[in-house]
């Protein structure tokens, strides 16, 4: 998921800029050093397919996470699904703001959107959304406000995240990517063709960013 904004005090760590929370989170889970890889962009067979559930917590899952990780932040991104990297695997890492604009950040395996107390008598919230695999356009889309997840940490153990603000629609929209959905798989009419008419004349001209795999 595109990000509206990025910390201030981001340390550089070989050419990509790693934020201090991320940083941290890494450290603190003991992940190995990660390797950017290029973001997969739509028409990519893997965005548009459900994800397959993983079934195995070890090295393999850790060196996934630390390279979604990595990959994210040289695409200054707040949210990245494994099947944007190419993998086949229902994963997501983020580092995400909240309502209260403090930056959430994590990992969830196997996540699965659950229904919110009191979500039914609360309008969507409609927001401007973009997504690294749509490099440059954002188009408004309404979400739930509030969304919950569960599903499981990098070790195995269940989960359970919680988020309102941009990191419910973080929380959401990476979801989505896992059961093989875009952000502009839910838009329609005249929004959906300026969209997708902007993505072909970036690609057309080869306007796209550096960590995109149609640069």
């Amino acid at each position: 998921m595109t990000p509206p904004a990025r910390h201030d005090n981001a340390a550089v760590t070989e050419g990509i800029e790693i934020d201090p929370d991320v940083r941290d989170w890494m450290k603190q889970a003991r992940l190995p050093e990660g390797t950017a890889r290029k973001v997969t962009l739509r028409g990519n067979p893997v965005l548009h397919r459900p994800c397959q559930e993983v079934t195995e917590f070890g090295d393999e899952l850790r060196q996934l996470v630390a390279d979604m990780f990595v990959s994210m932040e040289a695409a200054s991104g707040v949210g990245l699904a494994a099947n944007q990297i190419g993998v086949d695997a229902r994963v997501f890492v983020y580092n995400c703001p909240d309502a209260s604009e403090e930056f959430q950040t994590g990992a969830i395996v196997n996540p699965v959107l659950v229904p919110v107390p009191g979500q039914a008598l609360t309008p969507p919230v409609e927001d401007e959304e973009g997504c690294l695999s749509v490099p440059g356009e954002y188009a408004p889309l309404a979400r739930p406000g509030v969304a919950e997840v569960q599903g499981q940490d990098i070790t195995g153990k269940p989960l359970r995240v919680r988020g309102d603000g941009l990191l419910a629609r973080c929380l959401q929209h990476e979801t989505d990517h896992l059961n093989g959905l875009l952000y502009v798989d839910r838009l329609a009419g005249p929004e959906l063709s300026r969209v997708l008419s902007s993505l072909e004349e970036r690609i057309s001209k080869g306007d796209l960013p550096f960590w995109s795999e149609g640069a």
